[in-house]
């Protein structure tokens, strides 16, 4: 199984930083009696690797090295394989870059390094045999792509960064056979498509007799890509620590219970957005 990870981007709401935003230290974690910084990126690595990845895709841009240096060819028990994003480009750019490596009989990932979400194993969670995204509830949707759901958990639209949607879940993360994945590239390549943003394509793919289904599964969702989620973040942690009786630098690696998913849902799943 593999997971695409699109780590080409600037990062330039947080700028200026002296590396990619992909590696900013959020949280701690322990290798037996060493603790040291975790980067944002490896909490996403870990809840691939939960959800079965075995191979990872880092999208870099070209001047991006320091991520290959940082995960170099394995975390963990996954494999890391590296494709370059040469411009700016957008996100189905980005990890239609990955194609070449996927197989069509193969599952694929696809999330955000620079987003921390609970709970850990929410990937592990979605079905393999079709196109389903890992649903948050947000405060302010008009940040995000929001997912309109309609009874069984089907997709109707996705409304992507709406002013006002009707729907205040917002997708995280994704999976879906490889298979589809390259239908979905099929349908970007055409001369009328070219779509920047992920939710535009699947619109079309709607459109167009494709199937795609949401599980409101999430609990708490943010971005750090601000200095405002990046606080978010810390205090997501923190919480989930406290709830749950663990260590700061542990709750990055706990799947968290549904008291504690419930409480930190409540106070942070809108944090990300402003």
């Amino acid at each position: 199984m593999w997971g695409i990870i699109p780590s080409a981007g600037i990062g330039s709401r947080i700028q200026p930083l002296a590396f990619s935003k992909e590696l900013l230290p959020v949280g701690s974690r322990r290798n037996g009696a060493t603790e040291r910084p975790c980067a944002v990126s490896e909490y996403l690595v870990e809840r691939m690797i939960i959800a079965g990845a075995d191979k990872l895709c880092f999208v870099i841009s070209p001047g991006k090295s320091d991520i290959l240096e940082y995960f170099g060819d394995h975390y963990a028990d996954a494999t890391t394989a590296y494709v370059v994003q040469p411009k700016a480009a957008g996100l189905c750019d980005a990890l239609f870059r990955a194609a070449p490596l996927i197989a069509e009989d193969e599952a694929v990932l696809v999330g955000l390094p620079d987003t921390i979400w609970f709970p850990a194993d929410g990937l592990a969670a979605l079905p393999a045999d079709r196109l389903s995204f890992l649903l948050f509830p947000v405060d302010h949707p008009e940040f995000f792509d929001a997912v309109r759901v309609g009874e069984g958990g089907q997709v109707l639209e996705i409304q992507v960064k709406q002013p006002d949607p009707s729907s205040h879940w917002v997708w995280g993360a994704f999976r879906m056979p490889g298979r589809i994945f390259h239908e979905l590239k099929r349908l970007w390549l055409k001369p009328e498509r070219q779509d920047e943003y992920v939710g535009t394509l699947i619109n079309a793919w709607l459109a167009s007799g494709g199937n795609a289904w949401a599980s409101k599964s999430g609990s708490a969702y943010v971005d750090i890509g601000t200095l405002h989620g990046y606080r978010a973040a810390i205090r997501l942690l923190s919480e989930m620590a406290q709830v749950e009786d663990l260590r700061p630098s542990r709750a990055n690696v706990h799947l968290g219970g549904p008291i504690g998913r419930t409480a930190v849902a409540s106070k942070l799943s809108g944090a990300a957005a402003e």
